[in-house]
C-alpha cells in the first residue's frame, strides 16, 4: 500500500509522518532527494538525500527518479532505488511528496492513497514558516504563493487532514491507514 502525504511547505507533513511512524514503526518511509541546503539538524540519508543540482540532473537523465519536480527553486524527487528499499522492508510505504509528485504517480498508474495535509489557515502557515527561521522573506513569499496553488489542488486527494493540533492530525492519518487496510484486506 502506497500512501502519499502532500501539502504546502509548513503544513506539518514531516511532523505528522514522524508522529504516525512512532505509533506504527513497521511503516516504511521513502527519503526524498533534494538540491536544497540542509537545515540545522538535518542528516543526509536520514531526512533527505542532499545532492548538488548537477548530480541531481545527471540522475534524472539516467532515469534514476520515479518522480521529480522543481519546487521553490530547488529540485526534489523520489529515487526508484528508495522506493524499492521500502517495498522490500514493509507492506506499507509513506511517500512525502508535493502535489506534482502525487499527480505523476497517479498518471503512471500507481495504486495510491493520497492524503493532503492542510494548515488551519494561510496566516498560521505563514507563522509556521517564519518560526522555522530558515528562509528569507522572499523565500517565504514564494512558499506562500505556491501554498495557495497547492491548497486549490486539495480536491484531487482522497483525504484531507487539517493539521491544527498535531496529535489529532496523527490520529486522522492513523484512521485513514486503518480504513484502507480494511479495504485492502476485503479485496484479498
Amino acid at each position: 500500500m502506497f500512501v502519499i502525504i502532500a501539502g504546502p511547505s509548513g503544513a506539518g507533513k514531516h511532523t505528522v509522518i514522524r508522529g504516525f511512524r512512532e505509533a506504527e514503526p513497521g511503516i516504511a518511509h521513502t527519503i526524498s532527494a533534494t538540491t536544497r541546503a540542509p537545515r540545522a539538524g538535518e542528516v543526509d540519508g536520514e531526512h533527505y538525500y542532499f545532492l548538488d543540482r548537477e548530480t541531481f540532473q545527471a540522475r534524472v537523465a539516467q532515469g534514476d527518479f520515479l518522480e521529480w519536480a522543481e519546487v521553490h527553486g530547488n529540485l526534489y524527487g523520489t529515487l526508484i532505488s528508495e522506493l524499492d528499499r521500502c517495498v522490500k522492508s514493509a507492506r506499507e510505504t509513506i511517500l512525502e511528496l508535493d502535489v506534482q509528485g502525487m499527480r505523476t504517480l497517479r498518471a503512471l498508474g500507481y495504486d495510491i492513497i493520497s492524503v493532503f495535509i492542510m494548515p488551519p489557515s494561510l496566516e498560521e502557515l505563514e507563522q509556521r514558516l517564519r518560526k522555522r527561521g530558515t528562509d528569507s522573506d522572499e523565500v517565504i513569499a514564494v512558499r506562500l504563493a505556491n501554498a495557495e496553488a497547492e491548497l486549490a489542488a486539495r480536491g484531487d486527494f482522497d483525504y484531507i487532514v487539517v493539521n491544527d493540533i498535531v496529535e489529532r492530525a496523527v490520529g486522522d492519518v492513523s484512521a485513514i491507514f486503518r480504513a484502507e487496510r480494511c479495504r485492502a484486506y476485503r479485496q484479498l
